[in-house]
């Protein structure tokens, strides 16, 4: 079942241009000219019940625009859009019930009353019953291990802590459809690990349809096999994780430490060097090419240790947004 449609999505703004001095000031209060710019063009995709998908792209991209088309809180300039069987921008109750919003910069609880006020405010907007909303609440808390927490004002929380209880609002009411923007912002590594775990058990238990974007790509790898890629507002890829790296990631890198350093003439044969210290050689090398530079470098060099590593997720991604071409 097709959960989120999107068919040439686009959309543009009209942005006042306004000259330097006070003659341009007077010109653009009496005579104000605009520039279109188009923030997301005809991008098209389909996203099925149940899967995470990755949606990365560098900052002004498109990427909350388009995360904004398909909550309705914006109206789309062209194209058509479906989420859940509904169009967004109609804010059709049954809608609002079926989808939920987490932008990790944003929040939603009430900063000075303890969390579970603000739980309980959230389960009477959406008519959730008092029974309900305890046996929902029993079940959150636990998944978060946010025990003991909710009691307390907002502002005492740790920033993990808060997040944790954002996501615990955005979800009291069980929305099918999750939309995602950069929930991890700013936790330190246990904080997103444990957002990161409760998400894919979220995912398991329910067959929540999730849509995420983030700039930690752990948060990607850990989450998506399947990857849209927006660049200027186009959309540049849509498929398998996997099969994006090693379409754009043909190398390896080779890391060796040496008995006794050596001058980069005598090691250029061997590959592309990236990083010469003392004994430690770093080499970048196609793979079909691995096997037998690896033999060569084994057989003609006193070599200590040797391993060979893939290119970082974050490396190869950068190198697609900034080719603007998915091979």
């Amino acid at each position: 079942m097709s959960m989120i449609i999107a068919e040439n999505l686009s959309k543009s703004y009209p942005v006042a241009i306004k000259q330097p001095g006070l003659k341009g000031t007077i010109n653009h209060f009496f005579n104000r000219k605009y520039l279109n710019i188009n923030a997301v063009k005809n991008i098209s995709f389909t996203i099925q019940a149940g899967e995470v998908v990755g949606f990365l792209g560098p900052n002004g991209a498109g990427k909350t625009t388009t995360l904004k088309m398909l909550t309705g809180l914006i109206h789309p300039s062209s194209g058509k859009v479906n989420v859940a069987g509904f169009i967004p921008f109609r804010r059709q109750e049954s809608f609002l019930q079926n989808i939920t919003l987490v932008m990790g910069q944003k929040q939603q609880l009430i900063w000075d009353l303890p969390a579970l006020d603000s739980l309980k405010i959230n389960a009477a907007v959406y008519n959730i019953s008092d029974q309900e909303f305890h046996r929902r609440l029993g079940e959150l808390t636990e998944m978060l291990s946010l025990e003991g927490k909710l009691t307390q004002p907002v502002r005492k929380l740790s920033l993990g802590e808060r997040m944790k209880a954002e996501l615990l609002a955005a979800l009291l009411h069980r929305p099918q459809v999750l939309f995602l923007d950069e929930p991890t912002l700013g936790l330190d590594v246990n904080a997103q690990v444990g957002v990161r775990d409760f998400l894919r058990e979220y995912n398991k238990l329910y067959q929540a349809t999730v849509l995420l974007t983030s700039h930690y790509m752990a948060d990607i790898t850990a989450l998506c096999e399947r990857v849209l890629l927006i660049h200027q507002g186009e959309l540049m890829y849509d498929g398998n994780l996997d099969e994006l790296l090693e379409s754009f990631a043909p190398y390896r890198e080779i890391n060796i430490e040496l008995s006794q350093p050596l001058p980069a003439e005598k090691l250029m044969s061997y590959g592309d060097i990236q990083l010469l210290e003392g004994r430690t050689v770093k080499f970048i090398v196609q793979r079909d090419a691995l096997t037998s530079t690896v033999s060569q470098i084994l057989a003609n060099l006193e070599v200590i240790d040797l391993t060979v590593t893939e290119p970082s997720v974050e490396e190869v991604i950068g190198r697609v947004f900034q080719s603007g071409v998915v091979e």
